[in-house]
């Protein structure tokens, strides 16, 4: 089933009633070429590459519960490549590159919405940062525009300009960047392995590993026994539980990353904001709800919910910034189990089992990496390299000492 302007107008005239399921519901097979444990968007990016780019077509995505359940549909849906590190600057480069193609490579709306992404700056140290990485970011490729005051103020008025603590003083413009529906991002995927042969395994909790002579040969599952000699660990927050039924012990704390919509508004913010000072971000969907979120919740957990502390703090944060927003209603909230790694930079790596692989420590760049993610895992596990923008993403250099130090995140990262 392929959608275009044809079909949908179609559809609409005849009640909606020719649309089919996106995916298949199949059994489990016994065995497979290759398994993916995580119904993600890393996962199911990773399915459809490895399938799309490698022609492998014997492949199963394992999810515990239901495709997209975890983080990939409890973000605030940014998109962006504002990285300064070298290993960084290139990995999201080629990600937002694939994200302006996703669309039209999967036949699948994501919504993704290229309205630009503004990081405000409140000091002279803080504008010479911003300076520098908008240099690295020209330099890497991609776009970058460094905003005084009145600048910043042309496209957002509704700011507090002259806040006592935190008065604005600029911001750096990145055109390329904005959102996308974080439901159709899993949803498009999910479809196009589907269509590839992946089959795309609901309800299938895995329980333990298979490894024999150093190698893994398959997964133990709720659903049964299902062998594989190639099986990669793509599940956010909850890679530390899994790695260690393989014996293993991951450097990743979890972390619960809240986020909050309003009650749907007429449009009053056309960008992507980024406080930094508060911690603070925000855009408004297709729907008109302002979706922002904040800090982490600064302690290891793995639920699913935030608590009122951390509410209160985003809350002020957004007063401070834009005294317009108390007149909105908050609707509801959710939490992301975020797999923090002492350096702010994530994993793609194989690890000590063969034929084992371990995608994870997303940080805060989650979302906005699901392309590359995908398509970087799927070139590891395929061609036994990593591919050349994910060559830093190692998982010993934290026992070597070679950090890519983006930032620190880990809720005492000092200690690691």
């Amino acid at each position: 089933m392929a959608f275009s302007g044809w079909r949908i107008l179609r559809e609409g005239l005849t009640g909606n009633k020719g649309w089919g399921p996106l995916w298949r519901t199949p059994e489990p097979r016994k065995a497979y070429d290759a398994l993916i444990i995580g119904g993600g968007g890393h996962g199911l990016s990773t399915a459809y590459y490895l399938a799309k780019n490698h022609g492998m077509t014997r492949i199963a995505v394992l999810e515990r519960g239901y495709l997209g359940g975890g983080n990939v549909g409890r973000n605030t849906t940014i998109v962006r490549a504002n990285y300064f590190l070298p290993g960084n600057q290139e990995f999201y480069s080629h990600s937002l590159k694939l994200w302006e193609g996703m669309e039209a490579d999967l036949n699948f709306n994501a919504m993704h919405s290229q309205r630009g992404l503004i990081n405000l700056f409140h000091s002279d140290g803080q504008r010479d940062a911003f300076a520098r990485r908008g240099n690295a970011m020209i330099n890497q490729g991609d776009d970058a525009i460094l905003l005084d005051r009145e600048g910043v103020r042309e496209l957002l008025p509704y700011l507090d300009f002259d806040n006592h603590r935190f008065p604005v003083y600029g911001g750096l413009l990145h055109p390329r960047g904005g959102t996308a529906r974080h439901d159709a991002v899993a949803w498009g995927y999910a479809r196009g392995a589907d269509r590839l042969g992946v089959d795309l395994i609901q309800n299938c909790e895995v329980t333990g590993f298979t490894i024999a002579g150093g190698k893994v040969t398959g997964v133990e599952t709720t659903r049964g026994p299902i062998a594989a000699p190639m099986v990669a660990m793509v599940v956010a927050g909850r890679s530390g539980q899994l790695a260690a039924k393989a014996g293993m012990r991951l450097p990743i704390e979890s972390h619960v990353l809240q986020a909050f919509v309003t009650e749907g508004l007429k449009p009053v913010i056309d960008h992507v904001v980024s406080f930094g000072m508060g911690h603070f971000y925000i855009s408004q969907s297709d729907k008109g709800g302002l979706v922002f979120g904040g800090d982490i919740d600064f302690y290891s957990s793995y639920a699913q919910r935030g608590n009122l502390p951390m509410m209160e703090h985003v809350m002020e944060a957004g007063m401070s910034l834009m005294p317009m927003i108390g007149k909105a209603k908050v609707l509801r909230s959710w939490g992301g189990i975020m797999d923090m790694t002492p350096d702010g930079s994530p994993i793609i790596d194989k690890t000590p089992v063969e034929g084992l692989f371990v995608d994870a420590g997303w940080n805060y760049g989650g979302f906005k990496a699901v392309p590359a993610s995908g398509w970087c895992l799927a070139h590891l596990m395929a061609t036994g390299d990593s591919h050349p923008v994910a060559a830093r993403f190692r998982l010993d250099r934290f026992r070597e000492g070679v950090l890519l130090d983006e930032e620190g995140t880990g809720a005492q990262h000092n200690l690691h």
